[in-house]
C-alpha cells in the first residue's frame, strides 16, 4: 500500500508544476491600493483589467460609507447562526423581496457565497432518477454541484443548439426509464469567452422536451438587459429561466449571492439547501450593503452606460488592430494569441512591467496547448485613455510574440521546466 500523500509529492498537477515560476507573479499576484482602474503591482502603477468589478462600486464613497456605518452598526459576527436557527432578519427578507422584484422572479433566497451556493443549489434540486445536461464549458462551481449528482448526467458541445437537442432526447429517453425529470444548466455569460449562453433557443427548446432551465448569471447580473436584470432579459426571456442565479461579488463588488424562481421553489431551495442551512446566516454589514449597491443598479443607469462605453471602445479598438476576441457578447474581452507557457509568461512580464499594464493570463490545460488567452474586464472605473494605452502595448506585444522575442527569452523557463 502507498502512502496517499504519494501523487501529491509525484505530480503537482498541470498548473501546480509551474508554481516555482509563476507563484507570486503569474498566479497569486498581489494587487495593493484602492479597487479602482489603476492599481499597484510590486510596487508599479499598472492600468488593471483582471477585477470583476463592473460598475464601479467597490471604491465608491456612498457604498463605502453605508458598508462602514453597517459594520459600525452590527458588527462581523451579527445575526449569529443559520437564517433556519437564529440568523434570520427582516432587513435579509427586504434584501430577498428587492433581487426577486428585480430579476422579475416572485421570490428569491440569499446564499453566503456564490460557489458554494451553486454546488448545493444543483444538489438540491435533482435525486437519484433525475438527469442533468450541462454545458461542457461550464463554471467549475457548476461541474463540482454536477459531481455530487448520483444520477446519469450528459455534457453538450459549448453553445451547441444541436448538441443540446441530442442531448435532450437521450435524457428524455434516460427519464422515461427512471422516471425522474430533466434539469438543463447554462451561464448567461461564459466567463471566459465572453459569449452569452443561449437562452432563447434553449427555452425554444421548451415546446418539444420537458425539463428545467437553471442560469448561472454571474457575469450577466448589473451588466446586461434594459435595466441590467441579467442575459435573460437581454434576450428576452427571462420568463422561461426556472431557477436564476447571480452572485454580488461582480457587478455589486461584495460578497454573497442569491437564486430567485417561482415562491414554491424557493420555499424547497430554502428547506433543502444544505450549504445553508448548516452555514451561518449572511453577515448583516453584506446584507445592507447589498441593499445599497442593489439601489444604485436600479437607480443609476448611467454606471452601466460608462461600463460600456469603456467595453464598446476596448473590443472595438481590439478587433480594429486585428486581434481575435473570439465572439464575446459581454463585457468580458478574451484575447487570443499563439504561442506556449513560457512565452506567455515572458509576454505578461513584458506587459506588467513596460507596459504598466495588468490582466489575468490563461493557458493549458483551461485552454488548448498552443493558445494563450489574455481576459480584460472593462469596469465603469475605467477611461478611454486607459483603452488607447492598452490598445497601444497589446500592439507592440503581438509584434515580439510574432518575431521570436518571447521565444527566446523564454527558452530558460523551458530548459528549467524540463530539468
Amino acid at each position: 500500500m502507498k502512502d496517499l500523500f504519494d501523487k501529491i509529492y509525484k505530480d503537482k498537477g498541470p498548473l501546480g508544476k509551474w508554481a516555482a515560476q509563476a507563484e507570486g507573479y503569474f498566479v497569486f499576484p498581489k494587487l495593493e491600493g484602492p479597487i479602482s482602474n489603476r492599481m499597484k503591482f510590486q510596487g508599479k502603477d499598472v492600468i488593471t483589467w483582471s477585477v470583476n468589478d463592473y460598475l464601479g462600486l467597490a471604491n465608491n464613497e456612498e457604498v463605502r460609507k453605508v458598508d462602514a456605518e453597517a459594520a459600525a452598526q452590527y458588527g462581523s459576527a451579527y445575526p449569529m447562526g443559520a437564517r433556519m436557527m437564529s440568523g434570520h432578519t427582516s432587513l435579509h427578507e427586504q434584501l430577498q423581496d428587492e433581487l426577486a422584484a428585480f430579476v422579475k422572479k416572485e421570490a428569491a433566497y440569499l446564499l453566503n457565497f456564490g460557489y458554494q451556493g451553486m454546488v448545493s443549489t444543483v444538489d438540491a434540486l435533482v435525486a437519484k432518477d433525475d438527469i442533468i445536461v450541462y454545458d461542457v464549458d461550464a463554471h467549475a462551481c457548476i461541474i463540482d454541484g454536477v459531481r455530487l449528482h448520483m444520477g446519469k448526467r450528459f455534457t453538450y458541445k459549448h453553445n451547441d443548439i444541436e448538441s443540446i437537442e441530442k442531448n435532450l432526447q437521450r435524457a428524455t429517453k434516460l427519464a422515461e426509464q427512471t422516471g425522474g425529470g430533466i434539469l438543463l444548466i447554462s451561464e448567461g455569460v461564459f466567463g471566459m469567452r465572453g459569449e452569452q449562453g443561449r437562452l432563447k433557443e434553449i427555452v425554444a427548446l421548451k415546446e418539444k422536451y420537458n425539463f428545467r432551465l437553471f442560469v448561472d448569471d454571474a457575469h450577466g447580473f448589473g451588466t446586461l438587459g434594459a435595466t441590467g436584470a441579467g442575459a435573460g432579459e437581454e434576450q428576452g426571456v427571462q420568463d422561461g429561466i426556472d431557477v436564476y442565479f447571480a452572485t454580488f461579488a461582480k457587478s455589486m463588488a461584495s460578497t454573497g449571492a442569491f437564486i430567485a424562481a417561482d415562491q414554491e421553489i424557493i420555499d424547497y431551495l430554502k428547506y433543502n439547501l444544505r450549504s445553508q442551512m448548516f452555514a451561518k446566516s449572511l453577515q448583516m454589514q453584506l446584507v445592507v450593503g447589498a441593499l445599497k449597491r442593489l439601489d444604485m443598479l436600479r437607480s443609476m443607469p448611467e454606471l452601466r452606460s460608462k461600463l460600456w462605453e469603456n467595453v464598446d471602445a476596448l473590443q472595438n479598438g481590439l478587433k480594429a488592430r486585428g486581434f481575435d476576441i473570439g465572439t464575446t457578447q459581454s463585457c468580458v474581452t478574451p484575447v487570443y494569441l499563439k504561442g506556449s507557457i513560457p512565452e506567455a509568461m515572458a509576454l505578461v512580464k513584458d506587459l506588467r512591467e513596460n507596459h504598466g499594464i495588468f490582466c489575468s493570463i490563461v493557458v493549458y490545460p483551461v485552454i488548448p496547448k498552443g493558445l494563450i488567452l489574455l481576459r480584460l474586464i472593462p469596469t465603469a472605473s475605467h477611461t478611454l485613455q486607459d483603452v488607447e494605452e492598452t490598445l497601444d502595448a497589446f500592439s507592440a506585444i503581438r509584434e515580439r510574440l510574432e518575431n521570436g522575442t518571447y521565444k527566446r527569452l523564454s527558452a530558460g523557463v523551458q530548459a528549467s521546466m524540463e530539468a
